[in-house]
């Protein structure tokens, strides 16, 4: 009740390059993700993201301003047109763990 194994989740791959496993509750979405550099992001993301980038590398363009995210860095970008942003992987993989709203 109070604790979640990934490993026992199976991963869904809604992208060439992408794969991720979630679990919803109480309104939120916990989710482990993982990118390559196949991965294209298809149009600007407006959701909201919290998390913590556990392996690898990833960029962020927030339309034209990249940043980046190293391992053990935190992820807070707010839902919104204003924040929108595309991701992809620097590093051959890139492995978050994120909390969304559902």
């Amino acid at each position: 009740m109070f604790a979640l194994n990934f490993d026992e989740l199976q991963w869904v791959s809604p992208l060439p390059g992408a794969r991720s496993k979630s679990f919803t509750r109480d309104g939120k979405i916990l989710r482990m993700v993982e990118f390559t550099h196949e991965f294209v992001e298809p149009h600007w993301c407006e959701k909201g993201h919290i998390g913590f980038v556990l392996s690898g590398e990833l960029e962020i363009d927030f339309n034209g301003k990249v940043v980046r995210y190293p391992e053990g860095t935190a992820i807070l970008i707010p839902a919104s047109a204003a924040h929108g942003h595309k991701g992809r992987s620097v590093t051959p993989v890139v492995r978050l763990f994120l909390v969304e709203e559902a």
